[in-house]
């Protein structure tokens, strides 16, 4: 992994830019922004994907696997923190003297001096974000916006627009979220995490407190969760704006009914408005609320703010539905986080109705593995009726002795309820012989553990139900 250095100059002009690790969904995204910018634009990635041929039918030269000599003549190179330092892309630019800066400066590049709406937070930021985007769509508006996955109705992950308006995701993992020039911050929650980056929870808290003061016109914060609330009691800024159900939320969300798609009225001073999703889970309504005090913040009024929401049809692996076989129903979502695996659950319960819910859970990460093996069980434990283990996707870490899938599955209370599969095939056989007409399945990590679901349906249509 590769820390990102803020303090490195942002070049005033880019001619040619090289990507490292263009296949990302984030990554992709600002290449086709720097596209339609005009910039030259190659990159380079260690698979192939639908991103990356997207990327070459849009005009970019992309290479699989990694190389000098994929630099060409790029006068620019854009790169994740998740790459290793010994990328040969990378050590090589550095000994060019070439500008090297992180996906983070390149975005930053991008915005230039717009008119920026932050949407951070632990969790929900993209599809806060996705929110945000298409209900500005449909109230007329053409923002810029580069989001952390992506719109399902819009089939991307960023879009260069016509207004001034821009929107994005900002990460808060690397403490990146800070270089922006923020108008309007959007914090869903507020809840400890990436703590091999920040050293501590205060810390963390810290950057979220710095975060919504640095904001320029408005903070809209959340005023449910209880990191938010001490994000918010740390707060110096003029113009604060709540959400939540909390009775003193500037805009109060009441009567959630998440039978299916979620409902709920929202309450704004002597307004009040009904809301009706096209998503399921009550973690959507409380984003949509949050969606709609930017919107009010932006100017636009309450109904009109929370009818723009009712279009809004997901991002991709945030509850995606992937296909039906035997009456089984398979979802991905990509929650790696208790306090996201746990408003996942709750969402698929409502979707899953009479039927059982089976988890098939792929642990993110070594360090938040070790960290939080026991809360992964526990939510686990309570909200699915079964669960299967896979084994840890490292991502940019190294491996932990003793911290696999099978340290979460020793935690359950009661070991009826898990199963520790390694084996992918294996997994998805023995979920296939487990479920049962009107189940539902959700693979949940945000690593490769959706890759599995082909597997999945092909071994529920090979299986007869017993």
């Amino acid at each position: 992994m590769i820390r990102p250095d803020l303090t490195l100059p942002i070049p005033e002009t880019i001619t040619s830019a090289h990507f490292i690790g263009i296949g990302g969904s984030g990554m992709s995204g600002l290449a086709r922004m720097f596209l339609d910018a005009g910039i030259r634009v190659s990159g380079s990635d260690r698979a192939d994907s639908a991103n990356l041929r997207a990327l070459a039918d849009a005009g970019a030269t992309v290479h699989v696997g990694h190389d000098a000599a994929h630099l060409g003549d790029a006068d620019t190179v854009v790169h994740t923190g998740a790459i290793w330092p010994e990328n040969p892309e990378f050590v090589t630019a550095k000994e060019r003297g070439l500008h090297v800066i992180h996906r983070s400066q390149a975005l930053h590049w991008l915005i230039g001096g717009r008119r920026l709406v932050s949407v951070a937070g632990a969790h929900g930021k993209t599809t806060s974000t996705g929110m945000l985007v298409t209900a500005l769509q449909a109230l007329g508006a053409d923002p810029n916006f580069v989001n952390g996955g992506v719109i399902e109705q819009l089939g991307i992950s960023s879009s260069s627009g016509a207004d001034e308006l821009f929107v994005i995701e900002a990460d808060e993992s690397d403490g990146t979220f800070l270089l922006y020039d923020t108008s309007v911050a959007l914090i869903t929650n507020v809840d400890p995490d990436h703590l091999d980056f920040f050293g501590s929870e205060d810390a963390f808290y810290d950057a979220f407190v710095r975060f919504g003061n640095e904001a320029r016109e408005a903070v809209v914060i959340s005023a449910d969760d209880p990191g938010a609330l001490r994000v918010h009691a740390g707060l110096g800024h003029a113009n604060v704006i709540t959400f939540g159900r909390a009775a003193d939320a500037d805009l109060r969300i009441v009567d959630i009914d998440t039978s299916g798609p979620v409902s709920a009225t929202l309450v704004h001073g002597d307004d009040s408005v009904r809301m009706q999703l096209a998503v399921p889970g009550a973690h959507n309504a409380i984003n949509a609320a949050g969606a709609v005090a930017v919107l009010i913040t932006l100017g636009y009024g309450l109904a009109e703010a929370a009818g723009a929401m009712e279009g809004f049809a997901g991002t991709v692996r945030r509850l995606e539905l992937h296909g039906e076989a035997r009456g089984v129903r398979v979802y991905d979502d990509y929650s790696h986080h208790p306090t996201e695996v746990r408003a996942a659950l709750e969402a698929m319960r409502g979707v899953a109705g009479s039927g059982r819910l089976i988890a098939i859970q792929q642990p993110h990460t070594y360090s938040r593995t070790q960290h939080m093996y026991r809360e992964f069980a526990e939510v686990l434990e309570e909200l699915a009726d079964h669960t299967v283990m896979l084994d840890v996707y490292g991502a940019r870490e190294d491996p932990v002795p003793g911290v696999t899938g099978e340290l979460v599955s020793g935690a359950f209370a009661d070991q009826a309820h898990v199963h520790y599969v390694p084996d992918w095939q294996q997994a998805a056989d023995y979920t296939a012989q487990v479920a049962r007409d009107g189940d539902v399945v959700v693979t949940l990590g945000c690593g490769n553990v959706y890759q599995i679901i082909p597997q999945v349906l092909d071994s529920l249509r090979r299986t007869p139900e017993v």
